[in-house]
């Protein structure tokens, strides 16, 4: 089993920072991409940011030069940093992860427990 355990939510004013981290564990051998995705309230769950391990990285339109995400493979951890906050960017934001536990083993998709983001004056 695999693990993801987010952190670094919190309550922040609009034009505010916040960096988020999502570590994960348990029966890894490999991690190929890493996301952060959000959901707001009577909203769909969508993609905010992902990379992949290469360092190939993919950004949501509203996110772009605001948010930046970056990983360290050593650690199997990846983060989420946010600048210049909106109130349109509340939402729980969850970790995921695609993850190999063996070497011959299919990759499969694990989610964090979810942590509150919310940009409110």
């Amino acid at each position: 089993q695999v693990q993801l355990v987010e952190s670094g939510g919190g309550l922040v004013q609009p034009g505010g920072s916040l960096r988020l981290s999502c570590a994960a564990s348990g029966s890894i051998f490999s991690i190929n991409f890493m996301g952060w995705y959000r959901q707001a309230p009577g909203k769909q769950r969508e993609l905010v940011a992902g990379i992949t391990s290469g360092g190939g990285t993919k950004y949501e339109d509203s996110v772009k030069g605001r948010f930046t995400i970056s990983r360290d493979n050593a650690k199997n951890t990846v983060y989420l940093q946010m600048n210049s906050l909106k109130p349109e960017d509340t939402a729980v934001y969850y970790c995921q992860a695609t993850v190999r536990s063996t070497d011959s083993g299919p990759f499969r998709v694990y989610w964090g427990q979810g942590t509150q983001v919310t940009v409110s004056s």
